[in-house]
């Protein structure tokens, strides 16, 4: 178990391109939230879910952003100040098959550098700050893009945190199919994933 590390679950999309709550779609036997939390809950010792508003079906301690509008930003923030630990791992509800070898593996890279605020993997040349370590550190600059009048993303947030990147090659010593990255943002995922699982 990682002591030092609360997961974050980010459950508070609005979902416009799937059409439907992305947390309550189904998937096998259980929900894509509920695949997520029974990936994350034997490896840290607090699970909490972001939401936009409360939902009666999660028995985890749920937390609301306190701004609205603002995307995932706004519930990693929510996440980090709620946070008892000094790090975070912020994973999102469409990430059904994130693998617990890859997270152990970016756990211990938050090691490699002193000053290290966030670890976040790299995959077909592109970082995913979803999937990814975030230090208490970093609340500051997260809520100040917030507060700004700029860009209120993920991306913005890493450009001015101090980052170890995990390169792709990496990530397949623990993770070979890089599955743990496969999202849902269109019914055609759903379906595809579907199709994955009943071949497996």
């Amino acid at each position: 178990m990682i002591e030092d590390c609360t997961a974050i679950i980010l459950a508070g999309g609005e979902s416009q391109r799937m059409g439907c709550d992305k947390a309550t779609l189904v998937l096998g036997e259980h929900s894509l939230l509920q695949r997520v939390i029974a990936n994350v809950q034997p490896i840290f010792p607090q699970v909490l879910v972001s939401v936009r508003r409360h939902r009666p079906d999660i028995d985890l301690r749920q937390i609301c952003d306190t701004q609205a509008d603002a995307g995932p930003l706004a519930g990693l923030c929510a996440g980090l100040e709620q946070s008892t630990t000094p790090w975070v791992f912020a994973v999102a509800t469409d990430m059904p098959f994130v693998q617990a070898a890859l997270i152990e593996h970016l756990a211990r890279q938050r090691f490699g550098s002193q000053d290290c605020q966030a670890v976040v993997p790299v995959v077909a040349g592109h970082p995913q700050p979803l999937a990814a370590f975030y230090a208490v550190s970093a609340l500051a600059v997260i809520q100040d893009l917030l507060a700004g009048d700029g860009k209120r993303s993920l991306r913005a947030a890493l450009e001015r945190l101090n980052v170890c990147y995990v390169d792709e090659s990496e990530l397949r010593a623990a993770d070979p199919g890089l599955r743990s990255f496969f999202d849902f943002d269109t019914p055609d995922d759903v379906a595809a994933a579907r199709r994955f699982e009943e071949s497996a």
